[in-house]
């Protein structure tokens, strides 16, 4: 397998897609596909150190994240986090010209601003590549509207409110993004219940079994893995069809089997909490108290 082309600045993007460098901002480009031709080789894979939403119109290469390969369809959007590896492979007319925009923002360009604390909150940057944004018509112009308008102010003469203003359209943009990416959770309802039930279950099966004493608590990864998501997208998919997220409703069926232990037998707390799977019976009694307001001691007192 090829070895990875780590991309440490924004200046780097112009000769990798082999276009004559015409850097305008040093922490912040916005490429136009286009006027990229045949620049993939098969398998390459790209890890960056900026942020990275990629756009592409047309279906003449496939993307790999991880191991598996996305059909990348007309439309769809990925937005990626630094270092995440991104595999290319290179499929169709190699004539073929690729439609659509990419935008790559360097860390450093929102320090000092809200959004660079704010950016962890946009979880679609940490979802896979097969977990895309699948743009309607509408959509798509809103976003690419979007793009014109950060390019647009990226070519307009650098002033004091340069920068404000970027960061301000990066957020507006970032925000539409969230906005279509609850739309297509609503559309895709019913796949999402398939994958609450198969938590469901999945969870039940953990608590049934030895896991918890041979593998611990179990993670929200451990079942994302299991379902075949990411675990933000597992978490927001939850959080959206139950209004929990997945850790919210991992700890609530702990605290749920932890009450009947306590109100069924006359074992220890710190028992109860190593059979649950804490390594420390003190994070088991403080999550205790945290969800249901009194102590594991208390509650079992409270109903004797």
């Amino acid at each position: 397998m090829n070895s990875i082309i780590n991309l440490k600045s924004i200046s780097e993007i112009y000769p990798f897609f082999k276009l004559k460098s015409s850097t305008v901002h040093p922490l912040i480009a916005v490429i136009d596909f286009s006027l990229v031709k045949n620049f993939i080789e098969d398998y390459t894979r790209v890890s960056t150190n900026f942020y990275c939403l990629i756009f592409k119109d047309t279906n003449n290469s496939n993307l790999k994240y991880g191991r598996k390969t996305v059909d990348f369809q007309d439309g769809s959007l990925i937005c990626l986090a630094p270092n995440q590896i991104l595999e290319l492979e290179r499929e169709g007319n190699d004539d073929e010209n690729m439609s659509g925009w990419g935008l790559f923002i360097a860390p450093s360009l929102l320090n000092g601003y809200t959004l660079s604390k704010r950016i962890i909150d946009y979880s679609f940057f940490e979802y896979q590549t097969n977990e895309a944004l699948h743009l309607s018509d509408k959509e798509k112009k809103i976003l690419t509207d979007c793009i014109f308008n950060i390019e647009k102010e990226l070519h307009t003469n650098i002033d004091r409110h340069s920068q404000t203003l970027i960061v301000s359209l990066l957020e507006v943009l970032l925000n539409y993004c969230t906005r279509f990416y609850d739309r297509q959770f609503i559309t895709r309802r019913s796949s999402n219940e398939d994958v609450v039930g198969k938590f469901e279950k999945l969870l039940k099966d953990y608590f049934k079994t030895d896991l918890m004493k041979t593998s611990g608590l179990p993670s929200v990864k451990y079942f994302a893995d299991k379902v075949f998501l990411s675990a933000k997208y597992f978490s927001d998919l939850l959080k959206k069809e139950t209004g929990k997220n997945a850790k919210e409703l991992i700890q609530y069926q702990l605290i749920e089997i932890a009450k009947e232990n306590l109100l069924t037998s006359d074992v220890s707390v710190s028992e109860i909490a190593y059979d649950l799977g804490f390594e420390y019976p003190q994070y088991f009694s403080r999550l205790f108290k945290l969800k249901t307001g009194m102590t594991p001691l208390e509650f079992r007192n409270s109903v004797n």
